[in-house]
């Protein structure tokens, strides 16, 4: 199965009422559920899918950006990575970056991709501020709920 087959699948899911999907294929089992196992979410989430993994695998890693959270009462909120994937700046290589220092970002405002199994999902801030600092280096692995930018709330 390659990338192209399971983006159908995720379309036909999104356009109609179908919340689980499971195949095996050649040793290969994908599981899609729609929604998320945490309870509510956002209604105008960004990544409204969560991969599930086969029996006996590590617990799933959520597609939802995660709130973000404010450190310690001093003003600033962190953009945290919503999955494990690889992080990266910029669309592109040649590409400029999507936000960098002193970069003013809105909710949803795009500021990264993060890679998860050969497909780019683009995070939003979720926040409104200045970014501060950029707490992941380009092409870096990054785990559920890893602090990626620090912004100072507008």
């Amino acid at each position: 199965m390659d990338l192209k087959q399971i983006k159908q699948i995720v379309d036909l899911m999104t356009r109609s009422d179908l919340t689980d999907f499971e195949i095996e294929e050649e040793g290969l089992k994908i599981k899609i559920k729609r929604g998320s196992n945490e309870g509510p979410t956002n209604a105008g989430s960004a990544h409204p899918f969560v991969m599930l993994p086969a029996k006996g695998e590590a617990a799933p890693a959520t597609a939802t950006p995660a709130a973000p959270a404010v450190s310690d009462d001093t003003g600033f909120l962190f953009v945290k990575s919503p999955m494990v994937g690889t992080f990266y700046r910029s669309p592109s290589p040649e590409n400029p970056s999507f936000v960098d220092v002193g970069s003013k970002v809105e909710e949803k405002a795009v500021v990264c991709i993060i890679e998860a199994m050969k497909i780019m999902n683009e995070i939003q801030a979720e926040v409104k501020g200045t970014v501060v600092e950029v707490l992941v280096e380009n092409g870096q692995p990054v785990e559920y709920g890893q602090r990626l930018f620090k912004v100072k709330a507008a």
